[in-house]
């Protein structure tokens, strides 16, 4: 039997849902492994869950997770954490009560358990930074952002150091009219300090509320990671840009502006250094809300130009210094950098594009296509792609197909209409190298593939059916 393809994007297995995932490597026992810590969708009707559970992965391979299980479980609904290392001993900042108390674990073990918990007054999306010299500075906020250096006990706030604002705030109804919003580069939450070429760097979620044609954002939109840059840890916070975007691909059009092909939803996440490349972790979202998100990762360029200026993201660079960043892309491949096995099992759930069908646009538009959530503890189910309709394109980024033409390509597809399915080349209407029927109540597609293709390519599902509403699931597929 076939190989399965496994930690590709989303990284972890399919059946778990760890949201606004904060990476971190440490060394442990002799060993370098990169540790993500996030919220935990386990609640399934609103956001989080009432535990953290720890996930880890060698620096020399990110697409090889193991869980470490359960290291915090509150009789709250737990928000997102942090976690950082000071001496021996690592300290986890828990976000009680849907972050409304943020107190302070501790362990000897990344991997937890984190244990006697101490109250702060810190407040909603802690990220902690630890300087060289050993200075501790705590950021946090909602709408409304706030920053501090903290004590030596990793818990109280250093008297007279607390800032607010050091980034404008985002406009909502339930946000201060203070003189501090910003309509164009909104801090919105999910504070993350880093450190980069001895800058400080503050990503955080944006909160767009005027359009970008360029980006596909044409209403308010918060699926952004975003940052910016100091020379000092809290004040004098310049411009930056934005780093990751989960609105799937975007499609040109004709008029130079673009279309997200996949439900965009809230973002949370950061950078991380990891042996010499750099890479962005954030969510994506999957169902029909915002309660089973899932952790993303993609590699990411960085570089500093001659005025000091951070750039992170997909970097354009002229006469070898960097000019501008915009964000990463969104691929199914993540940490495969060099694409998924085209000769693996694929599921449908690794689909960074979800476009058109009945309702139109990305998913399909409101009741239109969407991964199904699944949450049964096996590394071999799929999370289908559900409720597809006629003209739904189903697109992964990328497959590597090696020098061989691959024969054929089967799927495990439902068929609830007659359809026929389309494969299609590089864009969702591009080269067509294979096309097959399917009856209605049928579950087996196969189709022979047509012209040559070798090397890394985007692959398209298209579906096409006379009947309207609903007209299929779609599995998993691989060619042969």
């Amino acid at each position: 039997m076939k190989e399965r393809i496994k930690g590709a994007n989303p990284y972890m297995p399919l059946w778990e849902h760890v949201p606004d995932g904060e990476p971190r490597v440490f060394e442990y026992n002799g060993e370098k492994r990169i540790y993500v810590y996030g919220s935990h969708d386990i609640a399934k009707n609103e956001y989080c869950g009432n535990n953290y559970v720890v996930w880890s992965a060698p620096v020399s391979d990110l697409t090889d997770w193991k869980c470490h299980g359960v290291c915090y479980e509150s009789n709250s609904i737990l928000y997102a954490p942090d976690v950082v290392q000071k001496g021996d001993i690592f300290y986890m900042y828990v976000a009680e009560e849907k972050g409304s108390k943020i107190v302070v674990a501790s362990s000897k073990n990344p991997a937890g358990p984190f244990t006697n918990p101490v109250e702060t007054k810190l407040g909603f999306d802690p990220g902690i930074f630890v300087d060289d010299d050993g200075k501790v500075y705590a950021y946090w906020g909602f709408c409304r952002q706030y920053c501090a250096e903290l004590e030596d006990d990793m818990v109280t706030i250093k008297e007279g150091t607390v800032r607010e604002n050091v980034i404008r705030h985002s406009v909502t109804s339930w946000s201060p009219r203070d003189g501090f919003e910003d309509e164009n580069d909104a801090f919105f939450e999910a504070s993350s300090p880093r450190k980069v070429f001895g800058k400080y760097v503050y990503i955080y979620s944006k909160r767009y509320y005027t359009h970008h044609r360029e980006l596909g954002v044409y209403e308010d939109c918060n699926g952004f990671l975003s940052y910016k840059f100091s020379d000092s840890p809290l004040d004098a916070f310049e411009h930056g840009g934005d780093i990751s975007l989960n609105g799937g691909e975007l499609l040109s059009k004709d008029d130079g502006s673009k279309q997200m092909t996949y439900r965009w939803g809230n973002n949370h996440g950061s950078i991380m250094e990891i042996e010499g490349q750099w890479y962005v972790f954030y969510h994506r979202q999957t169902g029909t809300d915002e309660y089973s998100r899932q952790a993303m990762l993609e590699p990411v360029d960085v570089a500093m130009d001659k005025n000091g200026k951070i750039f992170i993201g997909k970097i354009t660079y002229r006469n070898g210094e960097p000019v501008k960043s915009e964000p990463v892309e969104m691929t199914s491949q993540g940490a495969h950098i060099n694409g998924l096995d085209a000769g693996k099992i694929i599921s449908a759930a690794y689909a960074v594009h979800i476009f058109g069908g009945k309702k139109g646009g990305a998913n399909g538009g409101s009741d239109g296509a969407y991964i199904k959530p699944v949450y049964e503890q096996n590394d071999d189910i799929d999370s289908p792609v559900v409720d597809i309709s006629s003209k739904t394109t189903v697109g992964f980024r990328y497959l590597q197909f090696g020098t061989k033409t691959p024969e054929s390509v089967s799927a495990a597809i439902n068929a609830h209409e007659d359809l026929m399915v389309n494969i299609r080349l590089d864009s969702y209407d591009g080269k067509l190298i294979g096309s097959g029927l399917m009856k209605k109540g049928s579950s087996d597609f196969k189709t022979g593939i047509t012209g040559g293709v070798i090397g890394k390519h985007a692959v398209y599902f298209e579906f096409i059916s006379e009947a309207d509403g609903v007209i299929a699931d779609f599995y998993n597929f691989t060619f042969d």
